[in-house]
């Protein structure tokens, strides 16, 4: 496994150990120990969750709030996505800045998105399969979204007129008359 860091603390991308050969391949998406010995970080993921999605579907940015925040591992097992994380804490040098990344089911890289960020993803390839594990359960009460296309953030999602569900089309608010709990 291979680690590396941006310059958004707290961020990771994981590149798993791949074996391959004739009959396909076999890698270990997740294990504990070898997170912590690479990442040194010691989670506990408590709650697995997939979605299937075609292409120019968005979802994000989503987060919830203490005492229900989440840390979230997410992959792609099939298809392609640009997966984006967005810092939110309030007292970071990079409070509103983002980090985006490419994970797709040929590249089966993971990337770490700890509490204190919003999360989202747009979808590159038609059937994609995107999995992710958290470290809290989920809370409707909690739930808070920042708008996908603020203006302050800029997030270019390499999609036209994306596929939105009613909640982030509506119930999103900007970054700038966001409220961190974080």
């Amino acid at each position: 496994m291979q680690v590396e860091r941006f310059e958004i603390e707290g961020l990771l991308l994981i590149k798993p150990r791949v074996f391959e050969d004739k009959r396909g391949y076999f890698f270990e998406s997740f294990n504990k120990q070898e997170f912590l010995r690479h990442a040194a970080l010691d989670l506990d993921f408590v709650q697995d969750n997939e979605s299937m999605s075609d292409a120019g579907v968005l979802r994000g940015l989503h987060l919830q709030a203490p005492p229900y925040e989440q840390g979230k591992l997410v992959r792609v097992v099939q298809g392609k996505v640009q997966d984006v994380a967005v810092d939110i804490r309030k007292n970071s040098p990079t409070y509103g800045q983002y980090h985006s990344v490419i994970l797709s089911g040929e590249n089966k890289h993971q990337f770490y998105v700890p509490p204190g960020f919003a999360h989202g993803f747009a979808v590159l390839e038609n059937k994609t399969l995107f999995c992710y594990k958290c470290t809290g359960y989920y809370n409707k009460e909690s739930e808070l979204s920042i708008k996908w296309n603020d203006e302050d953030i800029k997030i270019d999602w390499g999609i036209k007129n994306p596929v939105l569900s009613e909640k982030d089309a509506k119930n999103s608010v900007s970054l700038s008359s966001f409220k961190s709990p974080f």
